[in-house]
């Protein structure tokens, strides 16, 4: 890692802190708006349920940062999730493996799958939006063709205890969610991993004469990301004690939006997980107040749509001010 990158990296998470202010800001105000319009969004039962529900989106974000971040991207992770379910479930119902050892089945399938993302894209030089949206329908067809639209349930009680469980009186997943939102943290930004995550975002050519292993750094954050879609695929099936082969579909969407309103640049060697976290409460508070307050679909669609926009021209407008990234 070179000086001039070090200073880089610095001066971008200094930009990044303003961002994220300006992001917390937005999100005090929104959270005071929503708990002002409906006095059922600020109750300690329904924030805990949303945190439950959030946890899915909020484990794949963690790793589309790191993804987006080196100027990426990966539209395959919800999709990933279906197959790592619908896989689950086949394990143990139809072959018969302990429920345990299914569970470890797909999600080591889920993290394959998030693999041979990284592989083609890094042994064949294909671009990452092309490899994705072609795994995208890979995984999603064969997540229908081994379900053959047909659901699995009866799992055991103790299995519900990933998706419906509580420690403390915090949703499971929700701590799941909250530890590996620090163990993310500290890689992006404390490790040599993260600061070669930077320095490929920022100058990939760079990066590789800087003597950083610009492949397997790429291959073990398209495998992380797998990974961390399959975790969610057995919370959600957990959650909904059932395994469909539709499950995670459109959650691409919405965890590009979290992570990208949280500050992290579509260009690369820019973000940071604290800025997804942030995003990923945003959004989450603004589906479930404007929901509360009667709020349709459509309504919250265009409100999140405008939050983004105003988000990302607050982004521009640091950008500026610092003299151009």
């Amino acid at each position: 890692m070179t000086k001039a990158l070090e200073a880089r990296k610095g001066r971008d998470h200094a930009g990044l802190l303003r961002y994220e202010t300006v992001l917390a800001i937005i999100t005090i105000i929104a959270l005071a708006v929503l708990a002002n319009i409906t006095n059922k969004f600020f109750t300690v039962d329904n924030l805990l349920n949303q945190g439950r529900l959030m946890a899915e989106v909020g484990l794949v974000a963690l790793g589309m940062t790191f993804v987006i971040v080196t100027g990426g991207i990966d539209l395959s992770v919800g999709s990933i999730l279906g197959l790592t379910a619908i896989l689950l479930g086949v394990f143990w119902h139809n072959v018969g493996m302990p429920l345990p050892l299914a569970i470890v089945a797909a999600m080591v399938c889920g993290t394959a799958a998030g693999a041979l993302n990284g592989y083609v894209i890094t042994r064949f030089r294909v671009p990452p939006l092309i490899t994705t949206l072609a795994t995208l329908a890979l995984y999603r067809g064969l997540a229908e063709g081994i379900s053959q639209a047909r659901s699995v349930r009866g799992y055991p009680e103790w299995f519900f205890f990933f998706g419906q469980g509580e420690v403390l009186g915090v949703p499971v997943q929700l701590w799941t969610l909250v530890i590996l939102i620090a163990v993310a943290a500290i890689v992006l930004g404390r490790t040599k991993f993260g600061y070669a995550t930077y320095a490929i975002g920022a100058n990939e050519t760079a990066a590789r004469f800087s003597g950083i292993r610009v492949d397997r750094v790429k291959l073990a954050i398209y495998a992380g990301t797998g990974f961390l879609a399959s975790l969610a695929a057995v919370i959600f099936v957990s959650r909904v004690t059932t395994t469909r082969s539709d499950m995670g579909t459109g959650i691409e969407l919405d965890v590009i939006t979290a992570v990208v309103l949280g500050g992290t640049s579509i260009f690369g060697g820019k973000g940071t997980i604290a800025g997804t976290v942030l995003g990923l409460v945003l959004i989450q508070a603004l589906k479930n107040g404007l929901s509360l307050s009667g709020v349709k679909g459509d309504g919250t669609i265009v409100v999140i749509g405008v939050v983004l926009i105003a988000a990302i021209l607050a982004g521009a407008l640091i950008d500026r001010n610092r003299g151009g990234n």
